[in-house]
This record gives structure tokens, sequence and C-alpha cells, in this order.
């Protein structure tokens, strides 16, 4: 499955590849589309995390979606697509949702990069937290609400992001932890759509931009390494 890859990668590198160990917690709008080309690029190793159902909604924007799996463990479908692109994948799947309580069984594993596409602020501290004191490489997703332009979706770090709400809870919360924010993450600089309901509105557009840059950023990493 990997001709037309190997015409713009060497097979040296693909082999690199195909031993890498990730985590992806959450399987969502950003997730799906970083487990997806994680998959299709020959990522072969990969455990996600996450603890939530499909449902109507995630139909217009989650790639893992459709109505016949409406109901059921994102895991499970994640894990089911991703196996019926490369059957030679080893995926494992927690059922749950990330949190003080049981980051150390999912840590007592070991992971060359742990991508971070969930929406929950303490979650993401717990995680960025936990692969700084393991020295493990760590990129976390800002957010993809209220947006429209894929094109301005990019890799930066936290200390250099604006226009997020998110981003400046995190480098609130990294702060007070004495946490350092030159971490890399996934951010647009589109101004947020303002709208009166607290949960935001998103379409598929910069989700999956940005789940393509998360792999992206894993790929240029090796690349340079290889």
């Amino acid at each position: 499955m990997f001709d037309r890859t190997l015409k713009i990668l060497d097979s040296s590198l693909l082999e690199t590849i195909k031993k890498q160990k990730i985590l992806l917690v959450g399987v969502g709008g950003v997730g799906g589309f970083a487990l997806e080309s994680l998959v299709r690029l020959g990522f072969q190793n990969i455990t996600i995390v996450d603890g939530d159902i499909l449902e109507e909604s995630n139909l217009n924007r989650q790639i893992i979606s459709t109505r016949e799996n409406i109901g059921k463990s994102k895991v499970e479908i994640a894990k089911k697509r991703a196996l019926s692109i490369n059957p030679n994948a080893q995926i494992i799947t927690y059922n749950l949702f990330l949190k003080e309580e049981n980051i150390e069984t999912i840590f007592k594993s070991h992971y060359d990069f742990v991508i971070d596409a969930c929406d929950t602020i303490t979650t993401k501290y717990l995680l960025i937290k936990e692969a700084k004191e393991n020295g493990i490489k760590v990129i976390s997703c800002m957010g993809t609400g209220n947006r429209l332009n894929p094109s301005l979706v990019a890799i930066t770090k936290l200390n250099k992001t604006y226009n997020d709400p998110l981003a400046k809870a995190m480098r609130n919360i990294l702060r007070k932890h004495n946490v350092s924010l030159n971490i890399p993450v996934i951010w647009s600089s589109e101004v947020p759509i303002k709208i009166k309901e607290k949960a935001p509105g998103s379409i598929i557009l910069v989700p999956a931009a940005a789940g393509l840059q998360i792999t992206y950023y894993i790929l240029s990493f090796l690349i340079n390494r290889v």
C-alpha cells in the first residue's frame, strides 16, 4: 500500500515510521484526521484514548462518524477504520476520559510522541506535564472551533499564539504550575466568530487541517532525524 509513498519518502524513513509508538488522546474532529493520516502514512503502533460516543452532531466534521455508527464508542470505531486501511496496524484503545486518576495507567507504556487532540484544559495540562516529565515529544492542539479558514492553521510554540482563548487558558495554567510555554502547538491565527452559546460551533475544515498538521509535525521531525 506504500508504493506511492516510497516515491517521495525513502524506505529507511518508512521503516522508522512503522516503529514509532504514538499516544493519541481525543479522536474527534482533530484526532480523527490525525489518526487517519498517521495510519495512511505508515504509523502502525498507535494508542488511542477517548471516552466519548459518536453523536449525530459529529457528522458534519468527524471523519470516523457515519449514521451507521451513531451511539458507538469512538475508540472502537476509530480502531475498526484504522485496521480497514492497514490490517498490520497495532491499535490499542482506552475507552475512557483521561484524568489524573488514570493517567499513570496510560503512561505505563513507552511512547515516542504524545498527541493532545482533546478539548479539556485540565487533561491537556496533565498530558503536557506527563510528557515533559517522561522526556516524550508532545504536540498539543489549541482551539479549532468558531473558525472557517483552514489556511490559517499552523505549527508554532504556545508562547507565540494569539487570537486563541484556549491557548490563553493553557498559558495561564502552565504558568501557574511552572511548566515551560516552549511547547509545540497546532494553532489558528483566525479571530474566532462570536456566538451566543457557550459550546463552540465547528465545521470540518479547520479541525481537519489541524489533524493533518499534527501528522506533518511528527513526519518532519522524523525526516530531520533520519
